[in-house]
């Protein structure tokens, strides 16, 4: 296994401080950064849908842990 390179894959999904859906809104066309150094996901919302690096789709939402806030998405994101 790849050690660092799976690290650097699930710092990606990783995006610092408490985001909920309601936020994204007003993301559109904009970048958020990633926990992986450097590195940031593209955000857009296309027909009330919210897309990550113009191809991922948010497909649930808002689903509050004790450690931050998970939002599902239908494929891996790579870096």
């Amino acid at each position: 296994a790849d050690i660092p390179q799976l690290t650097d894959i699930l710092l990606y999904h990783v995006v610092p401080g408490k985001v909920m859906a309601a936020d994204v809104v007003g993301l559109d066309g904009q970048a958020a950064g990633t926990a992986l150094e450097g590195s940031t996901i593209a955000i857009s919302i296309v027909d009330g849908k919210d897309f990550l690096n113009d191809t991922v789709e948010v497909i649930i939402t808002d689903i509050e842990a004790t450690n931050g806030v998970i939002h599902v998405i239908d494929t891996v994101l790579l870096p």
